[in-house]
């Protein structure tokens, strides 16, 4: 699983060193693809559930699960990948938001209370801990910097299948749910709303976008818990 999350990172970062407006999402899915060919993995996503592609790419309004096209970037977009492989039967999965070049002050907010709200509940994946600490970690940071979680779509354990028992939400009480124990690896995704936590589906049947149409921020790292702390396996 090292391996895998080591793929992951390092094309999660070839294609973030891509982003800048008048790039399309068509190319960047077409790179990660290729890079996968060449690293002797397989996309996690492409065929699962039917979905058509390698990565899931979430412009601006688009919460998760979004379709890349060839419509070109902006500047000013966010732009969230979600990405995974399988490597030798094991999987990894990771996920960033992106500025595409100069973004707005608020804008630059929702992505830091997003990237920092994965690292508190990153913290939290610690043996003897309870599931509802990770999820309470994310839910008492973001909340108080006037942004929301979505409730339709949770982090989850990940292995030798993409979705894996435990479901991890991003919000409720702590010191509830399943006792943390090392040798578990969580797929860890906080997935935040600019402005009320609400999405709905569009008619691909696939992407999902906020309900009021303002900006949702998404990070995610695979997380191994192990006697000597968490270990972020889709880290460089």
């Amino acid at each position: 699983m090292r391996a895998a999350g080591q793929i992951v990172a390092a094309i999660l970062d070839l294609l973030k060193g891509r982003i800048k407006p008048g790039v399309t999402t068509a190319e960047l899915d077409r790179l990660a693809e290729e890079e996968c060919l060449r690293r002797q993995a397989k996309p996690a996503f492409k065929g699962y559930g039917g979905f058509p592609f390698a990565i899931c790419s979430s412009p601006n309004e688009r919460v998760v699960h979004g379709f890349p096209d060839k419509k070109p970037l902006r500047e000013g977009d966010i732009l969230s990948i979600d990405f995974g492989v399988i490597f030798q039967g094991f999987y990894g999965d990771s996920a960033i938001t992106v500025p595409v070049g100069e973004i707005a002050p608020e804008t630059e907010q929702l992505l830091t209370a997003t990237r920092e709200s994965l690292e508190k509940a990153i913290e939290k994946a610690i043996p003897g801990g309870r599931l509802s600490d990770i999820s309470h970690a994310v839910q008492s940071w973001v909340e108080p910097r006037g942004f929301s979680v979505v409730r339709e779509f949770v982090g989850h354990g990940i292995g030798r299948q993409l979705h894996e028992a435990p479901q991890i939400p991003n919000y409720g009480e702590p010191n509830q749910g399943p006792k943390l124990k090392a040798g578990m690896v969580l797929a860890i995704e906080p997935m935040i709303n600019a402005g009320v936590p609400g999405v709905r589906i569009l008619d691909d049947g696939w992407t999902a976008v906020t309900q009021d149409g303002r900006l949702s921020a998404h990070f995610e790292h695979t997380v191994a818990i192990t006697d000597h702390g968490p270990e972020i396996l889709t880290r460089l």
